[in-house]
């Protein structure tokens, strides 16, 4: 059974006044917003477990007074989008909901992809499946792991906390992910798409879609998307923070295997937890900004 979260509970969310649009792809209807101009340079912006796009609400004033149009959708499972059941919840399915939106739907083209945590491992089989679409990549906290190497215990922890917790928490798991206290009000815009248990079946099953080993279903297209990065010319920007004990040691693999990322200053946010967009969002959208905008 699909569910869609009411949009009363949407109502007098703090410093995110986009309306949001909506699109049905794989018969879902997924949400987003935007903001910057229409004719702007494109910059599409992907959110992670559990969050959705209220994340980039500091990241997408900075982007539209650069001249950026900021695109941020919300995965299907999260924010306004539909949440359906897990059985339709696959690493596939993710890549093509996005890619649909992005390309069939909005028909974005030059695309610079903004991804982190799961926005990244989405975000770059995006990018290296349909090249001739993405101008530039950002990879912020995340990674493309294919199920070749192990995961750290830090997160496995995480996953078994994500999997048997009797009720997940929803803003309790963003704020242990960042070094900023969150306000009552935006903890409250993170609980925001799921009113009871029945609604977080996104949140619940994404941890078990990562590749821990190459029988999984998504380590062959994983595979495929790091031969085509291995050969990536186009800008390739890492932008991690200084605390994300989890996605931190790929920012040094990200850098030495993609060839996009060969000779360029690659900033690390200080300060700044797994969620750098909600402890830093304006200095990360600086940094994107100056990516998209240089020479």
């Amino acid at each position: 059974m699909t569910l869609r979260t009411d949009d009363a509970r949407f109502a007098d969310l703090p410093d995110f006044p986009y309306p949001p649009s909506y699109a049905t792809v794989g018969g879902l209807r997924m949400a987003y917003v935007t903001a910057g101009p229409e004719d702007g340079p494109v910059a599409l912006l992907l959110h992670g477990e559990p969050s959705w796009s209220f994340l980039y609400r500091k990241v997408l004033p900075v982007l539209a007074d650069a001249g950026i149009r900021g695109v941020a959708p919300d995965l299907v499972g999260f924010g306004r989008s539909d949440k359906p059941g897990a059985a339709a919840h696959t690493y596939a399915a993710h890549v093509e909901w996005v890619r649909a939106l992005a390309f069939d739907v909005l028909d974005l083209r030059d695309v610079t992809v903004v991804g982190q945590d799961w926005g990244g491992l989405i975000g770059l089989r995006v990018a290296a499946e349909h090249p001739d679409r993405v101008a530039r990549i950002v990879a912020a906290n995340t990674g493309l792991p294919t199920g070749e190497h192990g995961m750290p215990d830090v997160w496995w922890q995480f996953r078994r906390a994500v999997e048997n917790a009797p009720s997940l928490d929803i803003g309790r798991f963003v704020q242990s992910g960042c070094t900023t206290v969150l306000s009552d009000a935006v903890r409250a815009a993170y609980d925001a798409p799921f009113p009871d248990e029945s609604y977080k079946v996104g949140p619940r099953v994404m941890p078990g879609l990562v590749p821990v080993s190459l029988e999984d279903p998504a380590a062959p297209a994983n595979l495929a998307a790091w031969q085509v990065l291995r050969k990536w010319e186009k800008p390739f920007l890492c932008a991690f923070s200084d605390g994300d004990p989890i996605t931190g040691p790929m920012a040094p693999i990200l850098r030495k295997l993609i060839p996009g990322a060969a000779g360029r200053e690659h900033p690390v946010i200080e300060g700044a937890g797994h969620f750098l967009q909600e402890d830093a969002g304006e200095r990360l959208g600086e940094e994107i900004a100056r990516f998209m905008t240089r020479p």
